[in-house]
């Protein structure tokens, strides 16, 4: 049972969209909030949605904090709507892969998951703009984003679905030339993809990025030469390390990519389209999430 140290008001932001074995969680919140001493108002995402309607919810609703009931999107929605302010954010993950629930720990028991939104601590992340989209997990243009393209419109989201997707990636997605400017050193390469990470790992569990950290005052540029099945693979469904010899990292707090022809870009797993320039910059201290 949680400590109920101060009466407290929760707006559960939840997308019935998202995946997590048909859970009910409205029921979910409305029976947890049963016996507590807290307030728990409930706001269910609709498809036509807009931004403005639900930063209109959030300053109705004058919570002491915002939960966000989905995947890495529903997240991202939310925190486009909080950036900037003290009031802080927590999670109950309930998408396919739930990367940033995963980066700080929060278990994927929806109850678990409630007593940390009541009782965990609040505590300040930078944030990423990315071709003026907003990025809090992670970012890449390459292969990866093409996986994404095509895994998104598959009828099997499993991994036979995503293996479909990266076999069509390795026959039909070439490699890159990439240029960016790093502390006045110019890098020039081929790459198959280009991450720009504001977290540590994808949604699977690997680390593509080791040494990020979400409150330091930088972002990590993680360049991937090249790939394979397997490399491909690694990242959607193992935590097994990515070789070493095929990758680059740098630190910055600014960044602008070229490349020579267009590449498929892709935002907190959201495809985006395809560019031939990307822009970087860091948010420090963006938002604030709830540990």
């Amino acid at each position: 049972m949680e400590e109920q140290a101060s009466k407290m008001k929760l707006l559960f932001i939840v997308n019935p969209g998202s995946g997590n074995g048909g859970i009910d969680f409205k029921e979910l919140i409305v029976k947890h909030f049963e016996s507590l001493n807290h307030v728990a108002e409930i706001y269910m995402l609709t498809k036509s949605c807009s931004l403005e309607k639900i930063k209109q919810v959030i300053d109705d609703a004058k919570a002491d904090r915002v939960v966000a009931v989905g995947g890495d999107g529903t997240l991202k929605l939310v925190a486009e709507c909080l950036i900037g302010t003290n009031t802080p954010i927590a999670i109950i993950p309930a998408g396919s892969a739930n990367g940033m629930a995963k980066e700080l720990g929060i278990p994927t028991d929806a109850n678990e998951a409630l007593n940390i939104a009541i009782t965990g601590s609040p505590k300040k992340i930078h944030a990423v703009t990315v071709n003026k989209e907003l990025c809090i997990h992670l970012s890449d243009i390459g292969f990866n984003a093409y996986i994404v393209k095509k895994f998104s419109s598959l009828q099997h989201r499993g991994m036979w679905g995503y293996t479909k997707a990266a076999w069509s990636a390795l026959w039909n997605h070439r490699k890159m030339h990439v240029e960016f400017n790093i502390k006045g050193k110019t890098i020039s390469s081929e790459a198959a993809m280009v991450v720009i990470a504001n977290a540590t790992m994808y949604g699977t569990g690997v680390k593509i990025n080791p040494e990020g950290k979400l409150d330091d005052d930088v972002f990590e540029i993680v360049l991937v030469k090249e790939y394979s099945v397997m490399e491909i693979l690694k990242l959607r469904f193992t935590n097994m390390a990515l070789n070493p010899k095929n990758i680059e990292l740098f630190q910055t707090t600014s960044l602008k990519i070229k490349t020579k022809h267009k590449a498929h870009f892709q935002v907190d797993g959201e495809y985006i389209g395809k560019v031939n320039q990307v822009e970087a910059q860091i948010i420090p201290q963006a938002i604030c999430i709830i540990v």
